[in-house]
C-alpha cells in the first residue's frame, strides 16, 4: 500500500478524514527526526505526517535535521512528499494568502546543513535539474483548479539560510533574479528526496511580500502566523483532495523511484562495508535489481 508522507507544521493533521493510529519515533543513522511521525490514513490513504520544525516549533532552519527526516519517512514505507512550508512572496500577482506550486529552487543556504546522504566511501550524483517531481505538481495544480483555490504554477523558490528574514537589499536583489517566493526549508528536503528516490513536490503559501514591497509592511513573525492561521484550510483542503490521486499515480512512469539508477559513481567492491550496512534503506532496490 502506497503511503503518503505530509511534512508541515504540527497543526496541519488536524483536518478532517485523518485517522492516527500511531506515533512512532524512528531510530534512523543520522540521528532524530523533528519529532515523532504520525502515522494513520487520509481517507483510507496511508499516511505519515512530520512536523518539520518539531512540535511547538522548536527547530530553527539551520537545526533541522533533514537526513533523519526524509530517511525516517522513507523507512515507514513513504514513497511521496507533499511538503507544505511559509513563503515570501517576491512578486506583486502572488498575493499573501495564495499557493505556489514551484519547480525550481536557488540554494543560498550556507554549507551549515548535511544535504546528502552519500559520502563516507561511496559517491552518488543525482541529477537536480527538475528538482520538484512533475507528477506531484501536476497532480497539484490540477486540484487546486478544481478546487478554485488562488494558485500560481511554476516558479522559482528561493532558499536562504535564515533564521533572520532578508534584509532589503537582499529582497531587492533577489527580485532581480525573477525568483517567485523566499523561504529556508525546501531546496535541502528536495536534495535528500530525490537521493530518496521519493516523489517530492512543494506546496509553498504566501504569507507576506518579504520586506521589497513599499506599501506592505516588513515581514514579521506575527504577520506570518496571522496569514498561515487564515489560510490553512487551504493546504488542508488542497492534501485531502490530492492524496488519492497521488497515492494512485506515484507508480506510474516518473524517473524519481529511479533516481540513483545514473548516479552511483564508486564501484561496488570498494564499497566500505559500514558505509552499504548504513545506507541499506537507500540501496536495497538497485542491489535487488543487481541479483
Amino acid at each position: 500500500m502506497t503511503r503518503i508522507g505530509i511534512i508541515g507544521g504540527s497543526g496541519l493533521y488536524d483536518m478532517a478524514g485523518v485517522a492516527i493510529t500511531e506515533e512512532r519515533m524512528i531510530a534512523t543513522p543520522f540521528g532524530e527526526p523533528s519529532d515523532a511521525l504520525r502515522l494513520g490514513t487520509l481517507d483510507g490513504v496511508a499516511v505519515a505526517f512530520l512536523p518539520r520544525h518539531g512540535r511547538g516549533h522548536r527547530k530553527t532552519p539551520s537545526e533541522i535535521n533533514y537526513r533523519a527526516n526524509l530517511w525516517a519517512l522513507k523507512s515507514v514505507g513513504v514513497e511521496a512528499v507533499l511538503s507544505v512550508s511559509a513563503v515570501g512572496s517576491m512578486k506583486e500577482a502572488i498575493v499573501p494568502g495564495h499557493l505556489v506550486f514551484p519547480d525550481q529552487f536557488i540554494d543560498r543556504t550556507r554549507g551549515f546543513r548535511a544535504d546528502t546522504f552519500f559520502g563516507d566511501g561511496l559517491v552518488a550524483h543525482v541529477s537536480l535539474a527538475d528538482p520538484i517531481c512533475p507528477l506531484l505538481r501536476g497532480l497539484l495544480r490540477q486540484t487546486a483548479e478544481r478546487l478554485d483555490l488562488p494558485h500560481h504554477d511554476g516558479g522559482t523558490y528561493l532558499n536562504i539560510e535564515g533564521p533572520q528574514f532578508s534584509t532589503r537589499a537582499e529582497s531587492h536583489l533577489y527580485r532581480t533574479w525573477g525568483v517567485s517566493v523566499i523561504g529556508m526549508t525546501n531546496v535541502t528536503e528536495a536534495r535528500l528526496a530525490r537521493e530518496a528516490e521519493l516523489h517530492y513536490a512543494t506546496i509553498a503559501m504566501s504569507t507576506d511580500y518579504d520586506c521589497w514591497h513599499a506599501s506592505e509592511e516588513a515581514v514579521s513573525v506575527d504577520a506570518v502566523v496571522k496569514t498561515l492561521l487564515e489560510n490553512v484550510h487551504k493546504a488542508q483542503a488542497l492534501i485531502r483532495a490530492a492524496v488519492p490521486a497521488v497515492a494512485a499515480s506515484v507508480r506510474g512512469t516518473c524517473p524519481c523511484p529511479n533516481a540513483l539508477d545514473a548516479a552511483v559513481m564508486t564501484a561496488p567492491d570498494r564499497v566500505p562495508p559500514v558505509t552499504r550496512e548504513r545506507l541499506a534503506l537507500l540501496l536495497a532496490r538497485r542491489d535487488a535489481a543487481a541479483a
